[in-house]
């Protein structure tokens, strides 16, 4: 059910949530949350409202959605109230805030919040530079942006790690989980060796792949090259060398991957790009501060310069006549995560 409140005002728009909870059963109290979608009045908004209604069957929240409209038009507020089937397990209010009002976000939020509840404000497409310092960042526990969302994303990314507060994340993060959790298990695997050094291969302007080698760098205490590459989108491969042969994960058309490492069979890993609601999902799971994701920042810096451009490249095979002697073992600490410059 849709219920559309032109040109309306917030102490309006809770007397109809009101209303609509006593006719209709809609209970606010089961809300474990409230999602706060700062976003463009655009054709992309219904994409993020989508995602959030998919999150919710999770993690049933109130999604608050601040559409900014044309900032040269009168001042005025559309809202829209979705319940039922058009709002997942969640409840949905779309403010349009058009004119001087587009830029007072946090004032018609803070009516609709839902009390003693988590607040977690996500910026799905061009976010602020320091997400802690928006006056709805402010607002919340959690901050999620997406560097890839952005005209510049390596730019971003590199802006926000140097404004980065606790409780700030990012999507472009959350898309590595399963690479990430695939390197962790291959080093468990024997031979247990020292890494000596590792090779990042990806879009010039994924984070994603950015975020990958600064997670390595901090982590493995050797070098990390990142190579960039115009024959593929997001990320495409990762090598990591030891003494008895690289471990690589090999990924060229965004969707399989293949690991080869020596003394192992070579194996076929699902290694699909995740769409924004699984990423949201992952995200919303934990509001306590990302410690891994921090390291990874602080990895950033770490990474070796001057690596050149390179097309993608076959996977390595492996070297099945490796020895299996192991050394003492230094490996990423395991922890949990488009299109262009997705991961």
């Amino acid at each position: 059910m849709i219920i559309d409140l032109p040109s309306t005002t917030t102490s309006q728009l809770n007397k109809k949530l009101v209303e609509i909870r006593e006719q209709g059963g809609q209970v606010a109290l089961g809300r474990v949350l409230t999602l706060v979608i700062v976003a463009d009045d655009d054709a992309k908004l219904e994409e993020a409202i989508e995602a959030a209604n998919g999150a919710s069957r999770e993690h049933p929240s109130r999604v608050i959605v601040v559409a900014k409209g044309a900032r040269t038009a009168a001042p005025r507020i559309d809202g829209q109230i979705r319940v039922g089937g058009d709002a997942g397990a969640s409840e949905v209010i779309v403010l349009r805030l058009y004119g001087p009002l587009a830029s007072q976000g946090q004032s018609a939020v803070v009516p609709l919040l839902l009390p003693d509840a988590p607040i977690v404000t996500w910026w799905p497409a061009t976010g602020p530079k320091s997400p802690a310092s928006d006056p709805l960042g402010q607002l919340a526990q959690r901050r999620i942006t997406d560097s890839a969302a952005e005209k510049n994303p390596v730019r971003a990314l590199t802006t926000r790690a140097k404004a980065y507060v606790e409780g700030d994340s990012d999507l472009a993060w959350t898309r590595l989980t399963h690479w990430r959790a695939q390197l962790v298990s291959a080093l468990d695997l024997p031979p247990f060796e020292k890494v000596t050094g590792a090779t990042v291969t990806g879009e010039a302007d994924s984070p994603s792949t950015e975020l990958l080698a600064g997670w390595l760098a901090e982590y493995l205490n050797a070098p990390v090259k990142r190579v960039k590459s115009s024959g593929a989108a997001g990320i495409i491969s990762v090598t990591l060398e030891r003494r008895s042969g690289a471990v690589e994960l090999h990924r060229p058309d965004g969707r399989v991957g293949t690991l080869t490492q020596p003394g192992q069979p070579t194996r076929r890993i699902a290694l699909q790009r995740r769409n924004n609601q699984d990423c949201l999902v992952e995200e919303l799971r934990r509001l306590d501060p990302d410690e891994v994701y921090e390291a990874s920042l602080h990895g950033l810096a770490k990474i070796a310069p001057g690596s050149a451009t390179a097309k993608p490249s076959a996977p390595a095979k492996a070297d099945v006549t490796a020895p299996a002697a192991a050394a003492a073992a230094a490996k990423p600490k395991a922890a949990t995560g488009r299109k262009k410059n997705g991961s």
